[in-house]
């Protein structure tokens, strides 16, 4: 589904720390903006073939692209990086021709392209796709074996994009409306899983051909294909929109530890359709699916490499214990269906869309079994990897994400802002009513950002520029006087006046910090006050 893109330039400065301006080039440009050989057709479908050779650790396939004619062009970009190649286009029978530039690749189309017409292209390619070094992050294939020496393949792509390995329109803005369908030619002892729900398995003569469909929209980059030895398990679950098929794939030596510990999935579904509403996909199922990396968010086709453990590889990213009592990949990744899945960034530039979100997610989880104290201890806890180097937005149009504090901090802003909001159940129903208004749709931040202030009926501009759009945290400075405290804001953008709770000798009060000093009177002389900690706010006493 193709969406206009807000373009807005942003200029970020800081009194302590000089950024510098970031070059980009006719590439970045190619692979980040709806250029005009993208803004004219709009995706319907995708039918993605493609042949497994684990040997030779290359692939070949076909796309069949339908799309719709917004306005009438010939010239279509198509994205497919390299080492891959564009083999031959056909439409109606007819070989298009095409020129590359980079990975940008410029059909002309010889049929008429009238806008509100239908059409289809079918592109072949082949090749040896990126390898993967440290996925899910580089982003490739990752060619493994398991215990018993059988091949163990999986895709993960979300950083360097789909195209990568496959041939689409390589732009978060377009998903297919009409989902997609795959299918994997794998080696005959092998088994691929994909996105969506099994159509039909093909027995060929030494190999196999596994048929997925997702009838869904789909952002592009969780498309996948897992490949290995595995055997299937799954259940039905009675969820908010009726039945939901979960199902899980792991690999045979694995079958018992994942019987055990993937029992955290539809303890997952219950907390997260309580706070966000349906699980956005009833059509296309979900699954959790052992591949041979750490894990990643593919619609439908979550993916599972967590050892079998709870918490982050064993350990508790928020240093306070409560990491340890759920799986992270199955929390975080799953968490995504909502927040990246259902609700995508029309621009990697609002990544934290995706990822502020769910790391937030993983707290709620959290307060749905053991309660708020433990999810404001995981979050609080959080912070101690926040690095404010850079602001969380990134720059549009250029395929650029902002700060990886897009995780931590994302979720530290949204714990904040719960507490301003000091309605849980307002604060539900803006959750749940993000997923409902923005079902199956890709959006900017500021529509985000819109619809959870007028929700709210807070005016919440400047809070959004102070922390997404800067790496300035707030200061509260306070000081004594008699039966007073004064106090401030300082290291805020122009007109940022968030209340908070202050303890002041161990009672709760809001208190209105601006950048001019105030002062609040009181009945007795104060001994102590601190900023609670669920505000993410530094704070100091002035003598």
């Amino acid at each position: 589904m193709i969406k206009q893109l807000l373009i807005i330039s942003l200029f970020f400065a800081s009194t302590s720390i000089l950024i510098s301006q970031e070059k980009f080039t006719r590439a970045d440009t190619l692979r980040g903006s709806i250029t005009p050989e993208r803004a004219w057709w709009n995706v319907l479908h995708y039918n993605l073939s493609v042949e497994i050779n684990p040997s030779e650790k290359n692939i070949s396939g076909s796309n069949i692209i339908s799309y719709e004619v917004l306005q009438p062009n010939n010239v279509m970009q198509i994205d497919l990086q390299k080492p891959m190649q564009i083999d031959k286009v056909l439409q109606d029978g007819k070989e298009i021709q095409f020129t590359s530039e980079g990975n940008a690749h410029l059909l002309k189309l010889q049929k008429n392209q009238k806008e509100g017409k239908k059409l289809e292209i079918t592109i072949f390619f082949s090749g040896t796709p990126k390898e993967a070094i440290r996925p899910p992050w580089d982003g490739g294939f990752t060619w493994k074996k398991d215990s018993n020496g059988k091949h163990f393949i999986a895709t993960s792509n979300q950083g360097i994009g789909a195209s990568i390995w496959w041939p689409l329109k390589d732009h978060p803005a377009d998903e297919p409306d009409n989902g997609v369908k795959i299918s994997v030619t794998t080696p005959k002892d092998l088994m691929d899983v994909s996105n969506g729900k099994l159509l039909k398995t093909i027995e060929n003569k030494d190999s196999k051909t596994w048929i997925w469909e997702v009838k869904n929209p789909i952002n592009t980059y969780g498309v996948n294909l897992n490949i290995g030895d595995y055997v299937h398990f799954g259940e039905k679950y009675k969820g908010e929109n009726g039945t939901l098929d979960m199902d899980y794939y792991a690999l045979r030596e694995n079958e018992e530890k994942a019987k055990e510990q993937f029992k955290q999935a539809p303890k997952m579904m219950e907390a997260f359709e309580h706070w966000f509403g349906p699980y956005p996909f009833y059509e296309d199922g979900y699954k959790l699916v052992e591949v041979p990396y750490l894990g990643m968010e593919h619609q439908s086709s979550v993916t599972y490499g967590n050892r079998y453990g709870n918490g982050y590889l064993g350990s508790d990213l928020s240093g306070s214990g409560w990491g340890l009592k759920f799986d992270f990949i199955i929390i975080h990744e799953s968490g995504h269906e909502w927040f990246a899945n259902n609700i995508t960034n029309n621009d990697v530039a609002d990544m934290w869309i995706h990822e502020g979100f769910t790391n937030y997610s993983e707290s709620l989880y959290l307060d749905y079994f053991f309660g708020k104290k433990a999810a404001s201890e995981y979050i609080i806890g959080l912070r101690n990897n926040i690095q404010n180097d850079r602001p969380i937005i990134g720059i549009y149009n250029v395929n650029r994400e902002g700060s990886s504090d897009m995780y931590y901090k994302g979720a530290n802003i949204l714990h904040t802002l719960r507490q301003l909001i000091d309605d849980d159940e307002k604060w539900r129903a803006i959750l749940r009513g993000l997923n409902k208004e923005f079902y199956h749709q890709t959006i900017s931040s500021k529509q985000l950002e819109e619809y959870i202030s007028k929700e709210s009926n807070i005016d919440l501009t400047e809070f959004w520029q102070q922390y997404l759009r800067t790496i300035k945290v707030p200061k509260i400075e306070y000081m004594f006087e008699d039966n007073s405290v004064k106090f401030r804001y300082t290291n805020i953008v122009n007109g940022f006046d968030m209340p908070v709770i202050a303890i002041i000798d161990g009672s709760e009060e809001w208190i209105y910090p601006k950048a001019e000093w105030t002062e609040k009177q009181l009945s007795n002389p104060i001994s102590s006050l601190k900023i609670k900690a669920d505000f993410y706010v530094n704070s100091e006493e002035v003598k």
